[in-house]
């Protein structure tokens, strides 16, 4: 088994001088622009492990929702989520793929966890080349709890994270104002096999869909950076494979609610019910592709 840190050592440290070392995030930094100094280093490990046969399906779906974000509309891609790649390889196949593919992975924000700017210093250097808006991710705050027994730093840390989240919500509003499209993985985290949990969607996601105008949903099948059971995201594997998005149709979010709503009435967590709808059709548009590359 290869691993990012075991083959390619070297690039990496070359990649890391291109970015700040400070990796701790306050509410004053929430907001990081992609550095496309960044990207040469990732896109040789992405093009030496990508299979030829790699490509986005529906991009037409994705340029009609990116037409709706320069109009004016919030618009929101949600996706599966299986390893720290789905994201870089997404946006180097839309660089590959037309003369505007890069205009749509420029206007592309990802909402991405704190975990993946303070825990591993490569993997802080390898989001760095991405344009994303951290936020302190509900599923850490047991996390918190576990690691800070002291009261006091305890309380300083849980403070830390409310003014984290709360200067996120001022950029992502300013984001989805200026013909941004924010990506959101709704799984909150990497789908683990050993753990079925790690697939269910996060409640929270239902609030991004309300507040949003479009979105569209995108399934991911392939991988070429899979998961470490250790853990550490330093030490995940790299395996070459054929990485297949497909893009959902717009979708108007209030005609959605307002749908889902209608079918789930009687649930009573009701955004819990709207989140797990999204991820049925997520589930779905991953078969059907499966189905369809394996028959």
């Amino acid at each position: 088994m290869e691993t990012i840190k075991g083959k390619y050592g070297h690039l990496i440290a070359e990649l890391m001088a291109h970015v700040p070392q400070e990796a701790r995030v306050s509410e004053h930094n929430v907001y990081q622009e992609g550095i496309r100094s960044v990207l040469p280093f990732i896109d040789t490990i992405i093009s030496d492990y990508l299979d030829d046969c790699s490509t986005i399906e529906g991009l037409e779906n994705l340029e009609s929702l990116h037409t709706h974000a320069a109009q004016g509309d919030s618009c929101l891609i949600l996706m599966e989520h299986y390893s720290n790649f789905d994201l870089p390889v997404f946006h180097y196949l839309l660089r590959k793929a037309s003369t505007d593919g890069d205009t749509l992975a420029s206007d592309i924000v990802a909402i991405a966890g704190i975990k993946l700017n303070e825990e591993n210093p490569a993997v802080h250097a390898f989001a760095r080349a991405y344009s994303r808006i951290v936020i302190y991710p509900s599923r850490s705050m047991q996390i918190i709890k576990e690691k800070f027994k002291d009261p006091k730093e305890l309380y300083q840390e849980i403070k830390r994270s409310l003014s984290i989240n709360h200067a996120a919500m001022k950029a992502l509003s300013s984001a989805k104002q200026s013909g941004k499209m924010i990506l959101v993985f709704p799984a909150g985290t990497r789908y683990r096999p050993w753990d079925p949990s790690s697939k269910r969607g996060v409640r929270e996601i239902a609030s991004y869909i309300k507040s949003f105008s479009k979105f569209c949903l995108v399934s991911v099948n392939g991988n070429i950076l899979r998961l470490n059971p250790s853990g550490d995201m330093g030490e995940d594997v790299l395996q070459k494979d054929r990485v297949i998005y497909s893009v959902s149709p717009v979708h108007d979010s209030k005609e959605f609610l307002e749908s889902v709503n209608y079918d789930l009435h009687f649930r009573d967590d009701k955004k819990q019910a709207v989140v797990d709808t999204i991820m049925d059709l997520l589930d779905a548009m991953h078969q059907e592709t499966e189905n369809r590359c394996n028959g």
